[in-house]
């Protein structure tokens, strides 16, 4: 593709040569002859002096002169990137049809040109919605409801009743709908489990990673807002409610009841409790610990979780801890040392 129209596709400034041939996008250092890359990071400007791509995406504002290279300037480069990776990319997906191999149940209701992977089972009375994919070996529950345009990867399961929305995106060996951990301590002491039957709702344009689980209640529902984006390996409980346009990143796991509003970003490996509020917009950096609700907008860090200033104020005091106990135990030494040398004088001045 000429380098002049992917900048027409892509909405950007071309500084240098439209003629360009551009066969793929690479990052800044693998990039070869015929690639496309991106600055997105001031900080990564200084290879454009060692890079061997064709063109880069640079930000509007950013001085890349004097530059050899073709720019494609735009003020979201990372944005534009992303989209560009579109452009090229070769999505091999299943042409429509029902795999011979698979189970439909009969009175299951299947869209138009929807395409069922070999081994994958439609239970009674699901629903899928047109042009979805459903790759081989997924299991769509009994009743369960899948809108248009989603995309199953493969053993995906979906358990029974769950309501998918449309344009909805499931990774490998995700669970949504699997039962939430309750259980109450019975006068012996062993545990009954607390039947889990409730409702499991994903909204549309909802990305889920590979083996991530997300609980259905007792009661109630557990509900994944429109937008949002979950990572690989994340445990989402019983009963949470989770906001529009949130991001889990890898290992995230939220206890059962939590709340989580618009906008939130929770990085890897961060830890909710249950019963809990995060406000709209909070942040929280990987391996927060988050034992309390936290307001809106808030930035933190560590464990127990605290505004992300002074989390780092204290990490810079935590790695002075040996200096620090070593002072203190020489100023121990010369306190004792003082002691013993007044200790004649106090007894003398006491006589």
């Amino acid at each position: 593709m000429k380098l002049r129209e992917i900048a027409e596709r892509l909405h950007c400034h071309l500084d240098g040569s439209g003629d360009v041939e551009i066969h793929r996008v690479a990052g800044i250092e693998q990039a070869q002859p015929g690639d496309l890359t991106f600055i997105a990071n001031p900080k990564y400007q200084s290879q454009l002096s060692t890079t061997k791509a064709s063109a880069v995406i640079v930000a509007s504002s950013l001085d890349v002169t004097p530059s050899t290279l073709p720019l494609l300037r735009t003020d979201q480069p990372y944005l534009v990137f992303a989209q560009a990776v579109g452009l090229f990319a070769h999505a091999e997906l299943p042409a429509p049809g029902i795999h011979p191999s698979s189970v439909v149940a009969a009175d299951a209701r299947l869209g138009a040109d929807v395409s069922i992977g070999p081994l994958a089972v439609i239970g009674a009375g699901a629903t899928i919605g047109a042009r979805t994919i459903v790759f081989p070996q997924a299991v769509i529950g009994p009743g369960a409801t899948i809108g248009d345009d989603c995309v199953l990867h493969a053993r995906v399961s979906i358990r029974e009743r769950v309501r998918i929305g449309h344009r909805v995106v499931i990774q490998d060996g995700a669970v949504i709908g699997s039962d939430g951990f309750g259980f109450v301590r019975q006068s012996d002491g062993s545990h009954m489990k607390i039947p889990q039957h409730a409702d499991v709702v994903v909204e549309d344009d909802v990305e889920i990673g590979a083996n991530t689980t997300i609980d259905r209640p007792a009661v109630g529902e557990t509900r994944i807002g429109r937008g949002s984006k979950i990572d690989n390996l994340v445990q989402i409980a019983h009963g949470v409610r989770v906001g529009e346009r949130v991001l889990f990143a890898a290992q995230v796991g939220v206890a059962g009841s939590t709340v989580v509003e618009d906008e939130v970003t929770l990085a890897g490996q961060v830890g909710v409790a249950g019963h809990l509020r995060l406000g709209k917009g909070v942040i929280a950096t990987a391996q927060t610990g988050i034992p309390n609700s936290v307001d809106a907008g808030q930035l933190i860090s560590g464990y127990p979780a605290i505004p992300n200033r002074e989390w780092l104020k204290s990490s810079a005091v935590f790695r002075n801890l040996p200096a620090l106990k070593k002072q203190v135990a020489e100023l121990d030494r010369r306190i004792a040392a003082l002691q013993e040398m007044l200790e004649p004088c106090v007894k003398s001045s006491d006589e």
